[in-house]
C-alpha cells in the first residue's frame, strides 16, 4: 500500500478512471491522483473509513458485474454522509492487499481514538514537514496554527526551550512529548483537583469519594465506585494504594464515567413490553434518497445508512417499473429509480445489525395489482419468517403488541383493502391522501372515484401482509376515538400537525396514547430540509419522519433523543404521554402532574483541541463561542451563549455560567453548539453534542463534540460544570 497501486475508480457504468493510490508514511492517510490533472492529489484519512466491503457490494459495482469479477472489486465506506469510494484493482491479490490493509488500519485507529499517544504521534507527523524526525522552532510555530492556536511567540519559544533538553535547537522523541504535555496542561482541571487534595499532588481514596459525592452526585456505593475508577484510570502504581494522581483524575474526567451523558442510559434500560404507540420510534422520510427530492439519487445505500444509525421506520415509494418489476423513487420527479427487490434484499441484510427491535416498512404503494403481487412475493421470499404476516399468538390485531414481542420482525405499514372499504367515502376537505407529499398534497381532495379505484386495485396478497399498521386518512380525533382501532395509523404533513397541536394539543396527546401517528415533511421541502421534530414529540407523535440524509440541528435533536436505550431506535414516552386520559397539554406545562420546574446552571469552563472550520485556510484560527439550547415544550425553548474567545481553538477558556428554567424535563433536549464567531457574516459550525435533559450528569463533565454528520471528532471537547436544582411552582 505504501508503494502505491494503480486502480480504477468508478462512479457509473460509463465513468471509470485510473487513479494512483498510495498509503502515506504516517499510515493514517491515503492519497490518490489522476494522470490527467497532473499532480493534483486527493486524500482521505483512515479515521474517516467505517468499513470496507469486498466484491460487488454497491450498486455501481453490481452494474459492472459482467465486466469485472468480484475478486477485483471493493468499496470503501466512509462515516457520515460522505459518498462511497468504489475501486477495481488490477488483480485479486492487489484487491486483497488493500482490503486487508484498510481493515487492519481501521481496527488500529478505532482502538487508538482516545489514546493521548495517538494524538502526540499525529501532530508530530503533521508538523515534521521535512520528515527528518526532528522539529525546529519554525515547524513548531506552523504546528500551533495547525492546532488552532495563536500563541504569543515568546511564550511558545519558552515552552520549546524548556522541552529541548539536549539543547540541539530541535525537538525529537520524548522532547516533543514534553512540549505537547506543556501545551495541553489543564489548569482548569488542576484547580478542581487541588480543591479536594490536601497536598495538591494526589487524591486519597476518601478525598476522591468526597469529590464524587459533593460534585458529581454519584450517590450510593461511592467508595466502591471510586476504587473501580482508580483501578481503571490511574496510570501509576499508586493505584494499588487507592490513590489518584492528577493524570489519573484527568483520564477519569475524559472517560465515559466523566462525560455529561449518563453511562447508565447507554445500554438497554427501558421497559420494552408496552404497546408500540407508547414509544418514540426513529423514523426516516423518503429513505431511498441520498440527496434532494427532485433530482437526487435513489440508492439502497440510503437504507443501509438509515438502518445503521438506528432508524426503525423506513419509507418505500413503489411504482410500476417498465420491465415488469416494481421500482422505488420519488414519483413524478427526476430522481433515479432502484428496483424494489433490491430494497427488500438490503432490508433483509441490514435490518437488525444496529438493533434487533422491529422495523416498520412504510409502503407508499402506487403499483397496479400485478406488480403488487410481485412486491408481496419479494417481501415473503426474501424476508421469510422475519416478515410479520399474521397477528401474534397473544394478540388480536386490534391491540398493538410491544417492541419486545416484535423483536426481529419486519412490519408493513400501508393501505389495506378492508380499511379502504370501511373508511369514510370522503376525506375531510383539504386532507391529503396518505403519504402523498408532493407540493400540492395539502390542497388535494381525494374524490370518491379515486377511492373506488384504490379499493379495486388493492392486491389481496400484499394487503394480507399488513397486520398492525393500517394506513388510513386522518378524519379527526373524535372519529378515531369512536372507531377505537389502535392498529390504524394516520400520516400527517408537518403543517397539518402544527395546526392540530395549536388547536387541540391535549386531544392530540390522548390520540397518540392509543395509536400511532406519522408526521412527514412538507412537499415544498424539495431540498430535503427538515422541520423541527421537537414540537411533534411534545404531543407524543411516534413516527416523526425526517430526511436523515440532511445534516443540521433537526437531525442533531433526533440523534440526541435516540442516543439513549442502546440506540435501539425506540424510546419510551413519558408516563403523561402514555395515559389516554391525560390532562397534559404542551402549551400548559402545569398540566403535567408532578414536581415543579428545574433550574439548570451550566458553567462553560473551557474547550480542548476544537477542530478547524471545514474548508478553511490552514492559517485560519477559530474564535469560538459556545451556545446552549433547550428544546422542549414552548415554555422551555431557550438559547444562551458565551462570549467569543479570540484566536484560540486549542484551549479556549470562558468561565461563564448560563442559567435555564426547565418546566417539563421529560421532554427537554439540551444541545451544545460550538461556533466560530464572525462579526460580519454568519458564524461557522465547529461541533455539537445533543442529549436528553434526563440523561445529563451533574458536576464537572466533559462533552465530547460531534461533527455536523454526528461523527465523533476526538479529542475535541468542552469542559463544563452542571448543577440541576428543583424549584417550587409559585402558588
Amino acid at each position: 500500500m505504501q508503494q502505491g497501486t494503480l486502480m480504477r475508480k468508478v462512479k457509473s457504468k460509463s465513468w471509470k478512471k485510473q487513479r494512483y493510490f498510495k498509503l502515506q508514511d504516517d499510515c493514517m492517510t491515503v492519497w490518490y491522483k489522476s494522470k490527467k490533472n497532473g499532480n493534483t492529489k486527493y486524500t482521505f484519512s483512515i479515521s474517516d473509513v467505517e468499513t470496507v466491503r469486498e466484491g460487488h457490494q454497491s450498486e455501481v459495482l453490481q452494474s459492472l458485474a459482467e465486466e469485472f469479477p468480484p475478486e477485483h472489486c471493493f468499496t470503501v465506506v466512509f462515516h457520515g454522509r460522505r459518498g462511497n469510494l468504489d475501486l477495481i484493482a488490477g488483480s485479486p491479490e492487489e484487491a486483497q492487499c488493500w482490503v486487508r490493509g484498510l481493515r487492519r488500519l481501521v481496527e488500529i485507529v478505532t482502538k487508538m481514538d482516545d489514546s493521548p499517544g495517538r494524538w502526540i504521534c499525529d501532530w508530530f507527523q503533521k508538523a515534521d514537514k521535512n520528515k527528518d524526525g526532528r522539529m525546529s522552532f519554525k515547524e513548531v510555530r506552523q504546528l500551533l496554527k495547525m492546532m488552532n492556536m495563536d500563541m504569543n511567540e515568546d511564550h511558545a519559544l519558552r515552552l520549546f526551550q524548556m522541552a529541548d533538553g539536549s539543547e540541539s535547537g530541535t525537538l525529537e522523541g520524548e522532547e516533543f512529548v514534553l512540549f505537547y504535555k506543556a501545551l495541553t496542561q489543564r489548569d482548569d482541571v488542576l484547580g478542581v483537583f487541588q480543591a479536594f487534595s490536601q497536598d495538591g499532588k494526589k487524591l486519597t481514596l476518601l478525598e476522591f469519594v468526597d469529590f464524587l459525592q459533593q460534585e458529581q452526585l454519584e450517590g450510593e456505593n461511592t467508595q466502591e465506585f471510586a476504587m473501580e475508577l482508580i483501578a481503571r484510570y490511574e496510570p501509576s502504581e499508586t493505584r494499588a494504594r487507592h490513590v489518584l494522581s492528577l493524570d489519573g483524575f484527568l483520564l477519569y474526567l475524559r472517560s465515559p464515567e466523566g462525560a455529561i451523558f449518563n453511562p447508565a442510559h447507554e445500554p438497554l434500560c427501558q421497559d420494552m413490553t408496552q404497546p408500540l404507540c407508547h414509544y418514540f420510534i426513529s423514523s426516516s422520510h423518503n429513505t431511498y434518497l441520498l440527496e434532494d427530492q427532485l433530482r437526487g439519487q435513489s440508492s439502497v445505500e440510503s437504507y443501509i445508512r438509515a438502518l445503521k444509525r438506528g432508524c426503525r421506520c423506513l419509507e418505500v415509494d413503489c411504482w410500476d417499473g417498465p420491465s415488469g418489476e416494481p421500482v422505488v423513487y420519488h414519483g413524478h420527479t427526476l430522481t433515479s429509480k432502484i428496483p424494489f427487490k433490491d430494497v427488500v434484499s438490503t432490508l433483509g441484510q441490514y435490518a437488525f445489525q444496529a438493533s434487533d427491535y422491529p422495523v416498520i416498512l412504510s409502503l407508499e404503494n402506487h403499483c397496479g395489482p400485478e406488480q403488487q403481487d410481485l412486491m408481496a412475493q419479494h417481501l415473503k421470499g426474501i424476508l421469510g419468517e422475519r416478515l410479520l404476516t399474521a397477528p401474534l399468538d397473544a394478540h388480536d390485531p386490534t391491540q398493538l403488541p410491544s417492541p419486545e414481542e416484535l423483536r426481529g420482525r419486519i412490519i408493513l405499514k400501508g393501505k389495506k383493502a378492508e380499511s379502504l372499504a370501511h373508511s369514510p367515502d370522503e376525506a375531510p376537505e383539504g386532507e391529503a391522501s396518505e403519504d402523498d407529499d408532493g407540493p400540492e398534497a395539502e390542497e388535494e381532495i381525494l374524490s370518491q372515484e379515486a377511492k373506488r379505484k384504490a379499493k379495486k386495485s388493492q392486491a389481496k396478497e400484499l394487503s394480507d401482509c399488513i397486520i398492525y399498521c393500517h394506513s388510513v386518512p386522518f378524519c379527526g380525533f373524535q372519529p378515531a376515538l369512536a372507531r377505537c382501532r389502535p392498529y390504524e395509523t394516520a400520516s400527517l404533513p408537518e403543517a397539518k400537525a402544527r395546526k392540530l397541536i395549536k388547536e387541540a394539543g391535549n386531544e392530540f396527546v390522548r390520540h397518540n396514547a392509543r395509536q400511532l401517528t406519522r408526521i412527514y415533511p412538507s412537499g415544498l421541502r424539495t431540498d430535503s430540509s427538515n422541520y423541527d421534530p421537537q414540537e411533534m414529540w411534545n404531543v407524543g407523535c411516534q413516527l416523526v419522519a425526517l430526511n436523515v440524509q440532511t445534516a443540521g440541528a433537526e437531525m442533531d435533536l433526533c440523534d440526541g433523543l435516540f442516543r439513549q436505550n442502546a440506540r435501539c431506535g425506540y424510546v419510551l414516552k413519558p408516563a403523561f404521554l402514555r395515559d389516554a386520559e391525560t390532562a397534559f397539554d404542551p402549551d400548559n406545562p402545569r398540566s403535567r402532574a408532578g414536581v415543579g420546574p428545574w433550574s439548570l446552571a451550566i458553567q462553560v469552563i473551557s474547550g480542548q483541541q476544537l477542530p478547524k472550520v471545514a474548508g478553511s485556510k490552514a492559517s485560519a484560527i477559530v474564535d469560538p463561542l459556545v451556545r446552549v439550547e433547550i428544546h422542549g415544550v414552548p415554555a422551555d425553548q431557550a438559547r444562551l451563549e458565551t462570549q467569543a474567545v479570540d484566536n484560540n481553538g486549542f484551549n479556549p477558556h470562558w468561565g461563564e455560567t448560563l442559567w435555564f428554567k426547565v418546566h417539563v424535563p421529560e421532554l427537554a433536549l439540551v444541545r451544545f453548539v460550538v461556533e466560530d464567531y464572525d462579526k460580519t457574516s454568519r458564524n461557522d459550525f465547529v461541533g455539537q453534542f445533543t442529549l436528553p435533559f434526563a440523561s445529563i450528569k451533574s458536576g464537572y463533565r466533559h462533552i465530547h463534540l460531534l461533527s455536523k454528520d454526528g461523527m465523533a471528532i476526538p479529542p475535541s471537547s468542552l469542559f463544563v460544570h452542571v448543577q440541576i436544582t428543583e424549584l417550587p411552582y409559585p402558588e
